[in-house]
């Protein structure tokens, strides 16, 4: 089940294969897997979901993190993906919020406003409340 973050993002739980076409048709072009292969049994490897990807034309990204340890450089990537990236992108992994989180430190990072960005995860059903010092951090060197 994936949630809409804004037009060009949407965030989700742990995706399959199987929905791979779907999200083709509903214009996803760039997956971002944020989860570890291996985090619990029955995990769809990051291989398989990029090989079925590349078939129905999505590109997958595997950056993982583990949660509590978002690193600078994956902030980074995480924008730079968004930046790049030429329609519309599903980030996943276990339930959305290692997603949501580089979402929002990789907008904090580029000025966007730290209340605004709360309140959008939190639209979307995420509390991010716990890393706001993170992202008033970010929001400062940006300026």
């Amino acid at each position: 089940m994936s949630v809409r973050v804004n037009e060009d993002l949407a965030v989700s739980v742990q995706i399959a294969c199987d929905q791979l076409e779907d999200l083709a048709k509903q214009g996803v072009t760039l997956l971002i897997c944020n989860r570890p292969d291996g985090e619990e049994p029955n995990q769809p490897n990051f291989s398989e979901i990029q090989t079925r990807a590349a078939a129905v034309g999505i590109e997958a990204l595997y950056q993982p993190v583990i949660p509590g340890q978002i690193s600078d450089q994956a902030i980074v990537e995480f924008g730079n993906a968004l930046l790049t990236a030429d329609g519309k992108v599903l980030a996943y992994c276990r339930t959305g919020t290692r997603s949501i989180t580089l979402w929002a430190l990789s907008q904090a990072r580029e000025g966007q406003n730290v209340d605004e960005l709360l309140q959008a995860a939190r639209d979307a059903g995420y509390e991010l409340a716990g890393i706001r010092d993170r992202l008033d951090q970010l929001s400062k060197e940006a300026l």
